[in-house]
């Protein structure tokens, strides 16, 4: 029943991702339409409005992330992920009561401040989830994106403009109501002091009772995870916890910790890289720009239909990393994917630029490009930064490397457009080949295996000076 309970937990909390899917892919299914003289709109949209209306939720949530990110240890996990909820809720709620341009693209950006939960949601599931299904609870968040754009190609691309609009309303607003309903994480009432209330909180998760040995078991690995001894200027504060963990010692500042962290320094640049190649292998492009990418590249298919079909197998492949990632582990996820993403981009680069196959040859390629994106490096990077970081920066540093990630990602939005009017899509193709063949070599040599390790054993995977970081299976 515990694991039962921490499945549906994630689904619950994994909503507000659902939610942000179909905003962030809603451009695909309107962008015509707003560009045309039958529009729904005040007005038809600018060449540069629509620049905007494609890339200002990334925006957004470049600003969101760090207000989030310091009210991550103040109002807790829980309270942040209302928070981003409630962004869907206002920005709909906008765009249903106004048809003026501006309004529009002010409820884009608004709604991209929820894509602060890609920092929230990974954090809190990997808090109170047991460490057997941390790995494939924490990429359901990816999964239900992918529902997400299921669920916006499909009413966008068959409803009536209002009654889409409607129907997102409705579900972020039962996904807040949903939110409400759970409990805080335990690590962040530990970390303020209240273990009777996490205690409450582990046995609400796991299905069983506050004094269980569970329950008190995780509560003294909370603890050890929460009071390292760091006083020895010669270790690592990763080094020593794994010694003799002491309550009482002198507590680190932020600076002060990061500085003296190795481990957690290499970490950071590592999740740094790896968040970034993901992003500039280009799927999210495809996501976003789907109807109109599958208007120029397969002509003679629905471009409806071809969206769809690349949301449903985007979401399959998602249920395929959930289990893979515990199974095979996140590093041969990491490693294949980004190989086969390369291989797939390369022939959809030349199919696109030199026609050498019928229609359909194009269709295979970019929905293989989906799957494999998806089962590897579209999840484990926010798998991995929700497991490689101790209680005490984790929340800061997650939020620069997702703040960081929504800079990326904000930045091939803007510019996918002027690429591809300048070099044509297969070539933009061959650029997103380029960037995965580098993500392969990258994490091959310096990303190490963390499945089903507790946070400060993962933390001495990074701690080596002299050799390439160890691998474990």
């Amino acid at each position: 029943m515990g694991v039962l309970m921490q499945v549906i937990c994630t689904g619950i909390i994994c909503w507000i991702c659902m939610n942000m899917g179909v905003m962030f892919s809603w451009p695909s299914s309107t962008y015509r339409l707003f560009e045309s003289a039958n529009t729904t709109l005040h007005r038809p949209m600018t060449e540069a409005e629509l620049a905007l209306f494609g890339s200002l939720s990334s925006v957004g949530a470049l600003l969101g992330t760090p207000v989030i990110g310091m009210l991550l240890d103040k109002l807790g996990r829980k309270y942040c992920a209302i928070i981003g909820s409630l962004t869907g809720v206002i920005s709909w709620a906008m765009i249903a009561a106004s048809n003026r341009v501006e309004v529009l693209l002010t409820a884009i950006f608004v709604s991209g401040l929820s894509g602060s939960v890609f920092l929230v949601v990974p954090v809190y599931i990997g808090e109170f989830c047991q460490e057997s299904i941390r790995g494939a609870m924490t990429s359901g968040f990816m999964m239900f994106y992918g529902i997400g754009m299921l669920v916006s190609y499909i009413i966008g691309g068959f409803l009536e403009y209002y009654s889409m609009v409607y129907i997102c309303l409705t579900l972020s607003v039962l996904g807040t109501v949903l939110i409400a309903i759970l409990k805080e994480s335990p690590v962040y009432l530990m970390s303020r002091g209240l273990e009777e209330e996490a205690k409450k909180s582990i046995a609400y998760f796991r299905r069983v009772k506050c004094d269980d040995k569970e329950v008190l078991e995780e509560i003294n690995n909370i603890r050890r995870a929460l009071n390292p001894d760091m006083d020895s200027p010669d270790i690592t504060p990763e080094e020593e916890k794994l010694k003799q963990p002491i309550e009482g010692s002198k507590k680190l500042s932020l600076w002060q910790f990061f500085k003296k962290s190795r481990s957690t320094r290499r970490a950071m640049m590592v999740c740094l890289i790896l968040v970034t190649a993901s992003i500039f292998q280009g799927l999210i492009v495809v996501q976003v720009y789907a109807e109109p990418l599958f208007e120029e590249a397969i002509p003679s298919m629905s471009s409806t239909l071809c969206s769809v079909l690349l949301a449903v197998a985007s979401v399959l492949a998602g249920l395929g990393a959930a289990y893979l990632s515990e199974s095979a582990g996140r590093r041969p996820l990491m490693i294949y994917s980004s190989f086969a993403s390369g291989i797939s981009c390369m022939v959809l680069g030349s199919q696109i630029h030199m026609r050498w196959g019928p229609g359909w040859v194009t269709a295979i390629f970019m929905y293989l490009f989906a799957v494999v994106f998806s089962v590897g490096s579209g999840i484990i990077p926010f798998v991995v930064i929700a497991e490689v970081f101790l209680p005490e920066v984790k929340s800061f540093i997650s939020m620069l490397v997702v703040e960081w990630a929504w800079l990326c990602n904000s930045i091939i939005l803007f510019i996918f457009n002027p690429l591809l009017k300048a070099i044509g899509l297969g070539p933009v193709f061959y650029l997103f080949a380029t960037v995965c063949f580098f993500t392969t070599v990258f994490c091959w040599f310096c990303l190490p295996e963390t499945k089903g390790m507790p946070v400060d054993a993962i933390q001495t995977l990074f701690n080596n000076k002299r050799r390439r970081i160890p691998v474990t299976y």
